[in-house]
């Protein structure tokens, strides 16, 4: 007798705020190419696992089988973009960013947010 495994199969790279949310990691990677040296190994290094850590963990929640283990994830995903907000508040206060990139990070981050939030009230 065979037995058939059915699991639920996301394609995380389908998903709008996967695709949102890694086009801000690039973004932050790129912005924070031109802050000072002595924030390498603490604000740069910080901000950018902030940001890779939504789209990563999104991925890793969509190879789950349950809803309740993929919402897990989603609830990372909320709280790393949380961090990574206020990384860009820190940033623009140490005017390492500007006022119109803080506002488009900011902007970006909270799409992401809503879009996060919304998806798990759905699961």
């Amino acid at each position: 007798m065979r037995f058939k495994i059915v699991a639920k199969l996301r394609d995380f790279k389908k998903y709008d705020v996967w695709k949102l949310s890694h086009e801000l990691t690039l973004e932050v990677y790129v912005q924070t190419e031109t802050f000072p040296d002595k924030e390498k190994f603490q604000i740069v290094s910080q901000m950018q696992r902030a940001a890779y850590s939504v789209p990563s963990n999104f991925s890793e929640g969509c190879g789950r089988k349950s809803d309740k283990e993929f919402s897990r994830f989603i609830q990372i995903c909320l709280g790393s973009a949380h961090e990574l907000e206020y990384f860009f508040i820190l940033s623009k206060d140490l005017n390492y960013i500007s006022e119109d990139d803080f506002n488009s990070l900011s902007e970006k981050v909270n799409i992401i947010k809503r879009k996060l939030y919304t998806l798990n009230t759905k699961l």
